[in-house]
């Protein structure tokens, strides 16, 4: 009689070394990750503001090249002004900061509090560096002879820029986990974050109020404080309860 053989569990592999640094379930590794990220995206950030603080006669050029050539095209395309005018008044720093805070709100009422705070912290905390950085550096704007629009203050990170990016990453933080194993809605998610951000900076470069290298400083800016703020949520999150007094 053929006796049956018995199972024997084989034991999971350790995960990847790319797991052990992304995933949730590891919040170490993932905070490690982001806050090494954070701090690479702060490198040419931080070398962007030296090379104008310096005037660095490349990027001057360049920023001059290309503000030049969108200002040429918006002179002679009304319509496009009106439409990029438009859709940098709508993601203004201020109807974006209007809508975190309905967010934070909907996220209390659901019970959400520690992401409310997140949301509070990365929108407040990364929009008041903005005008700090700007008196730091103290660029000054393009000075157009046909200007189709102006602003006020110093040009360098842009403020917009920064603003919608804080935007962006805050889309996705807080709704991205609510679409897992729904690839079309992270799509979307993916698509109008980038446009929210990218459209928002390149808004700034059309209408001849910032240069190039202020929204790319503003994309870097943005992005990295995102990436050290969840970077932190994540630590907070790891954390265990204080015991009871």
């Amino acid at each position: 009689m053929n006796r049956p053989v018995p199972h024997t569990a084989v034991p999971d592999s350790p995960p990847s070394w790319l797991r052990r640094r992304l995933a949730p379930e590891q919040p170490r590794g993932l905070r490690l990750t982001l806050a090494a990220v954070a701090g690479l995206l702060m490198l040419p950030f931080t070398g962007l503001a030296v090379l104008v603080l310096t005037g660095w006669p490349p990027l001057r050029d360049l920023d001059v090249r290309v503000t030049d050539a969108l200002h040429a095209y918006a002179l002679t395309n009304p319509g496009w002004v009106r439409l990029t005018s438009l859709w940098t008044d709508v993601f203004a720093p201020n109807p974006l900061r209007v809508g975190a805070l309905f967010l934070v709100l909907w996220l209390v009422r659901g019970g959400a509090r520690r992401l409310a705070a997140w949301v509070t912290v990365t929108m407040v905390g990364g929009g008041l560096l903005g005008p700090l950085l700007k008196l730091v550096v103290g660029r000054d704007r393009p000075d157009l002879l046909d200007p189709v629009s102006s602003a006020a203050g110093y040009a360098f990170p842009s403020g917009h820029a920064l603003n919608a990016t804080l935007a962006a990453g805050v889309l996705l933080v807080v709704f991205l986990p609510a679409a897992r194993g729904r690839p079309g809605r992270r799509a979307a998610l993916w698509a109008a974050a980038v446009a929210l951000a990218v459209g928002t900076g390149l808004s700034r470069i059309v209408l001849g109020v910032h240069w190039t290298s202020d929204v790319l400083a503003g994309w870097l800016l943005g992005a990295a404080v995102v990436t050290a703020t969840v970077a932190g949520f994540a630590l907070w999150r790891a954390r265990p309860p204080a015991p009871p007094t």
